[in-house]
Order: C-alpha cells, then sequence, then structure tokens
C-alpha cells in the first residue's frame, strides 16, 4: 500500500488470507470501531500484535469482538534497548494467559525497574512511574552525541526509556504513556492516554485526543477533542461525566472540544 486506506488494507487482507497482523493502536481503533470492517472476511487472521503506542483494555476488547478467532498481544521495546524488552506469553510455543492490557515479562537478560520521574527513587510495585532497563543488549550510546547517551543511560548502566508504565505482582509489564506527554495538574500526573482509551469505548466516540490546556490556578488541565460516531449526538456535559464516573478528580476532563478529525501523527515507538 503506497498509502493507508483501511477499505484497501481489508481488502488485501481478504484476499491475501492474511494470518498474522501487526497492528499499532490507531489501527486497533479503525479495526474495532468503523462499520466498513463488517464488509469483509477477517476469519484467516490468527493472531494479532499491538506495540508502538500504549492501548486500552477496552480497545482490545472492541478488536477482539471483531477477530473472536485471533491470539492479541503487546510488545514493549525500543531501538536503543534491544529492541524488544517485553512480549506477550501469548505468542509462545506453548502459549500462557495473558492480562488485558499487559506487554508481558521483560525479557531474560534484561533488568528492568521503575523509577519516580522527579526525584529518580526506585518505586515499589503496582506504582507508574518512569521505565529503566539495564543488561548486555541496551546500545553502548549515540554516535557522536556523547551529551545525549549520558541524558538516556545513567552511570549505573540503566537505560530511562522516557515511557511511563509499571510492575504488577506477577511480573507483568503495563506501559501507560511517555513521561513528556504527561500533564501536570496541581502537582498530579495525567496520562493523556488513559483517558483516551476511556474516551474510545463510548460507544458513541469514534476517535478522540486528550492535551493539556495551560490554567492559571493548575497549570495545565486536561482537555479532550472529540469525534462523534456517525448519526448520533452527544455533548460537551455527556462526556465530562462519562469520564467522570471512571477516574478520580485530577484526571477529569475540564473541556471537550468536538471535531471531524483526530489528526494521526508519526507514532513514537515504544
Amino acid at each position: 500500500m503506497q498509502k493507508f486506506e483501511i477499505g484497501s488494507l481489508l481488502e488485501l487482507i481478504q484476499r491475501h488470507r492474511v494470518s498474522v497482523a501487526a497492528v499499532v493502536p490507531p489501527l486497533v481503533l479503525a479495526l474495532a470501531k468503523n462499520p466498513l470492517v463488517d464488509n469483509f472476511d477477517l476469519s484467516s487472521i490468527r493472531m494479532v500484535l499491538s506495540g508502538a503506542a500504549p492501548l486500552g483494555k477496552e480497545l482490545e476488547a472492541a478488536l477482539l469482538s471483531r477477530v473472536p478467532q485471533a491470539v492479541f498481544g503487546q510488545g514493549y521495546g525500543m531501538t536503543e534497548a534491544g529492541p524488544v524488552l517485553s512480549m506477550s506469553p501469548a505468542f509462545a510455543k506453548q502459549p500462557l494467559p495473558t492480562k488485558s492490557g499487559s506487554c508481558g515479562n521483560v525479557v531474560r537478560n534484561a533488568e528492568l525497574k521503575v523509577v519516580d520521574p522527579e526525584t529518580g527513587c526506585s518505586l515499589p510495585r503496582n506504582h507508574p512511574g518512569e521505565i529503566c532497563i539495564r543488561g548486555p543488549q541496551i546500545m553502548k550510546g549515540y554516535l557522536n552525541d556523547a551529551e545525549a547517551t549520558a541524558r538516556t543511560i545513567d552511570v549505573d548502566g540503566w537505560l530511562h526509556t522516557g515511557d511511563i508504565g509499571y510492575v504488577d505482582d506477577d511480573d507483568d509489564v503495563f506501559i501507560v504513556d511517555r513521561v513528556k506527554e504527561l500533564i501536570k495538574f496541581k502537582g498530579f500526573q495525567v496520562p493523556p492516554a488513559e483517558l483516551e482509551a476511556l474516551l474510545i469505548s463510548h460507544p458513541n466516540i469514534a476517535d478522540a485526543a486528550v492535551v493539556p490546556q495551560k490554567d492559571e490556578a493548575a497549570g495545565e488541565v486536561p482537555v479532550a477533542f472529540v469525534v462523534r460516531s456517525n448519526g448520533f449526538e452527544l455533548t460537551e456535559e455527556a462526556v465530562k461525566e462519562f469520564i467522570s464516573k471512571q477516574v478520580v478528580f485530577y484526571k477529569r476532563l475540564h473541556k471537550v472540544y468536538f471535531v471531524h478529525a483526530i489528526p494521526n501523527p508519526q507514532l513514537v515507538k515504544f
């Protein structure tokens, strides 16, 4: 495909009986919510791997409702670190159960820790922070750029990924967002990807993006750009209430803007 177009993609999957699909969240959204999907036979797909950005549990479930025969899993990695850092056990030769939203366990011969992005102190399990990786597989550094290398790899050999995530009690890795994307509301950190995943789970929302808006009192507040599903009426208050019921006070939306489309910029690979 010279240019991505959902109809062309679906036609190619049907014609060539594609069995393995490597996808990114915007494509998962299209496969989960675009009505064109109902016009094509996707029964050949037996495996779906998502990466490059966080994927919410709700969107994962919506995709699997379209391709229920497929095994789904997420992976996590970055070029500087290997590149694969964790992978869903659903893809193993002897598949193991996987948790929704999880990227699996960290790969062998690698160490992973989660630190407070402000203090650098290690955090316990189930507490989101910056993911750091150490092991023989990480890069030696950026070519001819000692300053960038020093910012990325600390004196103890830990590579700071710039990704926010956590490890649960079963050693499963979950990715939340990018450090640079976090919205700072009165000292609290709000991950836009978390709110976007909740918004997209609404049956009358086709797409959504959450960004920071400057605020004198709070520093930044989360606001949403929302694309309504065709033919559905949806008010700003209804969207705010939908989110407020599911999040703590500092993650509530302060403004909702309705738009016709959400631009999809180049994804930063995780």
